[in-house]
C-alpha cells in the first residue's frame, strides 16, 4: 500500500486500535491463485512478539493451501469518508479520508491447543458485552472440539506493517474546519467519526 509521507504513521497503538475496532478484515494470499477471505482477527502482543490470529473454515481454498512460512496480506479498513472539493476555498480535487492498516506476514498454522485458546479469546471479546454471554467454557469441551475439526487457525508474524492515517493534514485551517463542519452535518456514522478523528489529530478536540 502506497502511503504519502504526510499520511503515514508509525504509531503502534493506533495500529492496534484500528485492528481491534475493525477486526472483520481481509486475509489475502496468492498461493496457487489469488484468494481473499473476510475473517475475524485478534492482535496479540505477548511482550516479545506482535502477531495476528485468525481462523477460517477448513473448506476454504486458503485453508487447503496455506502452509507454515507462506506469505499473506491482512487488510484492515477503519473509518473512511468522501471529502468533497466543494468544501475547499479554492478549486481542487475531491478525495477520501480514511484510516487503514495492512500487514504482510508469514503464516504459522495453529496447534489444536492454540486454536482452542484463540476461540476462547475471540468469543470472550464479543460475548462479554452480551446480556447473557455464551463463552467457550459454557459450550462444553466435546462440542467445541467437534466444531474445531472444521476450523483452520493461523498466526501471522509481520514482515511489513503499513499504517495510513489520512485526515486532511495537508489542508489549511479554513478548509480543515469546513471539512469537519460538513462531515459533522452528515447522517453517516463514518463521516462523523472522521470529523472527530480530524479534530483530535489537529488538537481541536
Amino acid at each position: 500500500m502506497f502511503i504519502p509521507k504526510i499520511y503515514k504513521s508509525d504509531d503502534q497503538e493506533l495500529m492496534k486500535k484500528i485492528i481491534s475496532e475493525n477486526a472483520f478484515a481481509l486475509l489475502i494470499s496468492d498461493k496457487e491463485k489469488l484468494s481473499a477471505t473476510h475473517s475475524m482477527f485478534l492482535s496479540n502482543d505477548n511482550g516479545k512478539d506482535f502477531f495476528l490470529e485468525t481462523h477460517i473454515s477448513k473448506a476454504n481454498f486458503q485453508a487447503r493451501t496455506l502452509k507454515d512460512g507462506d506469505e499473506v496480506l491482512c487488510d484492515f479498513l477503519g473509518a473512511h469518508s468522501y471529502i468533497s472539493s466543494s468544501w475547499y476555498e479554492k478549486t481542487n480535487v475531491s478525495t477520501w479520508n480514511y484510516e487503514a492498516v495492512q500487514i504482510r506476514g508469514k503464516v504459522k498454522v495453529m496447534t489444536d491447543e492454540e486454536l482452542y485458546r484463540h476461540l476462547e479469546k475471540l468469543t470472550f471479546k464479543y460475548e462479554k458485552i452480551q446480556r447473557c454471554p455464551m463463552f467457550v467454557e459454557n459450550m462444553g469441551d466435546e462440542f467445541v472440539k467437534k466444531e474445531m475439526k472444521g476450523t483452520f487457525g493461523i498466526n501471522i508474524y509481520p514482515t511489513e506493517i503499513f499504517i495510513a492515517n489520512k485526515l486532511s493534514q495537508n489542508r489549511n485551517d479554513g478548509d480543515f474546519e469546513n471539512i469537519i463542519l460538513n462531515l459533522g452535518q452528515s447522517d453517516s456514522a463514518n463521516d462523523k467519526k472522521i470529523a472527530e478523528l480530524m479534530g483530535e489529530n489537529r488538537g481541536l478536540i
